[in-house]
């Protein structure tokens, strides 16, 4: 739970590699550029939104309802 992966490269983890294809940046680009990259997922795990490491929690719950 608390070993470093990769989340970008040839060797990102399984779950960063279905997020990233699921989502790009704002720039449309798929890697990962910074830490504290957040994603948000629906009840049926489709990936409804990514945001940068400058959105906060409040922002993100903003748009929680749409996605309950």
């Amino acid at each position: 739970m608390f070993a470093k992966i990769d989340v970008n490269g040839d060797t990102a983890c399984d779950l960063y590699q279905f997020l990233k294809s699921q989502q790009a940046d704002e720039k449309g680009k798929a890697d990962i550029g910074w830490n504290f990259t957040k994603f948000l997922i629906d009840r049926s795990g489709a990936v409804v939104a990514r945001f940068g490491p400058a959105i906060t929690p409040e922002e993100i719950s903003e748009q929680l309802p749409e996605h309950l």
